[in-house]
């Protein structure tokens, strides 16, 4: 289901339905977040809160034109260069199928092929000839393919980031529910607007204020044409975030739950700025001890973003196992 950033609110009240039997409340904010809550039941108990986001980049209407044409603006960190002759879907009143106009190779002028298109100079196409009374100024457009299974148990979709760590702590929570006790509450942020503002984050872990959160968000996977470093893997498991903005006892713990269960992992330094949800949350309120778990993904941004199916699942392992054992202390 589309979640365009600033336009989720459909796609919340489906993923809360999905936590709905795993947890003891769940509910909607008026930012669009998903909140969910399972109680331990031990007075004075902790709370851990695991986010993930559910927005993806796409595009917005800035114009209807004669014909059928739409001017558009990105949503979120779009590449304009893999947008020509792309498949969209223009979320009207009713769902429009559209395609990114292209000019054809034989109509471009000498030198034109190697040079850049912008965004701004872009149409798409909808062949409606009542475009301008079903379309208004304003409304979402999101990439319009279909999720695909691949080879060697990958997963091909659009918004995989950060679907993939939405299914992680659905199956975490999935997993913890025959678990009688826990050491610590746990509460479940499936937040907004990541790849914008970051205000899903920001007002869900402000609304819950744990002691403890951990991002699960995706990393760039490694391909044959891409860089060596800073890259991992499909398949080697679940990157544990380690940087001055992490917190180190809780990014301990969960280590060596990875190394006590026998998970995959890898350890991805991040010196600064993590990119993720974990950055907004660490500064809510007081502060809160912030950890990021990221899953391995091929294509960021693009319509065509690649996991393997095992990385999910060490993710929600991994944070299944680590709930199972923590008592609400971290050492610094």
């Amino acid at each position: 289901m589309p979640a365009v950033s600033g336009f989720e609110m459909q796609a919340a009240q489906a993923v809360a339905a999905l936590f709905q039997p795993y947890c003891d409340t769940v509910e909607t904010d008026r930012s669009g977040n998903v909140l969910a809550y399972r109680k331990c039941g031990k007075k004075h108990a902790k709370t851990v809160l695991l986010d993930a986001h559910l927005d993806q980049i796409g595009f917005v209407v800035t114009e209807v034109l004669e014909g059928g044409f739409l001017r558009f603006a990105p949503v979120g960190g779009v590449d304009p260069r893999m947008l020509l002759a792309g498949e969209v879907t223009v979320l009207a009143d009713e769902p429009l199928y559209g395609v990114v106009a292209c000019m054809p190779p034989h109509l471009l002028k000498a030198g034109e092929q190697d040079k850049a298109v912008t965004v701004d100079q872009m149409l798409i196409d909808t062949g409606l000839t009542d475009a301008k009374d079903r379309i208004r100024i304003g409304t979402p457009i999101a990439f319009a393919q279909k999720p695909v299974r691949l080879l060697g148990g990958q997963l091909c979709s659009k918004c995989l980031d950060d679907r993939a760590g939405v299914a992680a702590i659905l199956l975490a929570v999935e997993k913890l529910k025959k678990v009688k006790k826990l050491g610590c509450n746990i509460a479940v942020l499936i937040s907004t607007q990541e790849e914008v503002t970051g205000l899903g984050a920001q007002t869900g872990a402000f609304a819950v204020q744990p002691e403890y959160a951990i991002a699960v968000d995706v990393t760039h996977g490694k391909t044959p044409d891409g860089p060596a470093d800073g890259v991992f893997e499909l398949g080697s498991g679940v990157a544990v975030g380690m940087g001055p903005n992490l917190h180190r006892g809780l990014t301990k713990r969960l280590i060596k739950a990875a190394k006590a269960n026998d998970i995959g992992y890898s350890l991805e330094v991040m010196e600064g700025n993590t990119g993720t949800n974990a950055w907004t949350m660490q500064t809510v309120a007081c502060g809160i001890a912030t950890a990021l778990l990221s899953i391995p993904e091929k294509y960021m941004h693009t319509p065509v973003e690649v996991v393997k199916l095992s990385d999910v699942e060490a993710a929600a392992d991994l944070i299944a196992a680590f709930l199972r054992e923590f008592d609400g202390e971290a050492e610094e």
